[in-house]
């Protein structure tokens, strides 16, 4: 990884959301089924944890399972869905020797019982570890999060910024600094969409499979040559 270096000495993103698209298209360009780019995709995933991880990135939030995924076919929905259970099962090695923190944003509720079981028990077994926050994304739209805060504070007080925000998924996830899409499309599909105000947005059109550590620290360097002004004069 040539950049790491060079990217240490310079502040990287507390928080880099990533939209991993591309799964399905990749498995087709090589008559695969869907279901085996989707595999190839969390081996993905599990490499670019551990690649932010080593450059101190605090927080990666993998948008995972949107709401709108559900209009998918059955038959690779249900795939999704036991792939997420037994990842999370099967992982755990994988979270204790990298230190990952587990956490979920999402209508856990409207999830299979089998998957909030598993996506609890992984969130419990994992709570005390310090290298990086992994924060799944499913059952996940940015939408869904938004109107789902409101109907928790109803009309019991005036809301403010910071009392919305505590009625959010995961409160504690700070603002996205940067939003990674691999896949080639431009655009943010219903993610983060209260934390991301102020996101740098980076697009790939690498597949996600096919997305290396060294393409990701490459846009780590860009998102470092940005001047991010917040709104104020330059």
């Amino acid at each position: 990884m040539p950049y790491s270096d060079d990217i240490r000495s310079i502040p990287v993103p507390n928080h880099i959301a990533i939209i991993m698209d591309g799964n399905g298209r990749w498995a087709k360009k090589r008559n695969f089924p869907r279901t085996k780019g989707h595999k190839e995709g969390l081996e993905t995933a599990k490499k670019i944890i551990s690649a932010a991880r080593s450059i101190g990135v605090k927080y990666v939030t993998l948008y995972t399972f949107s709401t709108e995924n559900w209009k998918r076919a059955q038959e690779e929905v249900g795939f999704l869905m036991n792939l997420i259970t037994t990842h999370l099962r099967a992982e755990f090695d994988f979270y204790r020797q990298n230190e990952v923190r587990v956490q979920h944003i999402g209508n856990l509720a409207g999830l299979p019982v089998d998957v909030q079981e598993e996506i609890t028990k992984t969130i419990e077994d994992c709570k005390n570890f310090t290298g990086i926050t992994a924060v799944l994304a499913i059952n996940y739209g940015g939408k869904d999060e938004i109107v789902r805060a409101i109907n928790k504070i109803g009309c019991k007080e005036l809301i403010t910024e910071q009392t919305f925000s505590k009625m959010l998924d995961f409160p504690e996830l700070p603002d996205t600094d940067l939003i990674i899409r691999t896949g080639g499309e431009k655009r943010i599909s219903n993610i983060l969409l209260w934390q991301s105000a102020y996101a740098e947005l980076i697009f790939s059109d690498t597949l996600w499979p096919d997305y290396t550590e060294d393409e990701f620290l490459s846009h780590i360097a860009e998102f470092q040559q940005r001047n991010r002004r917040f709104g104020s004069a330059e």
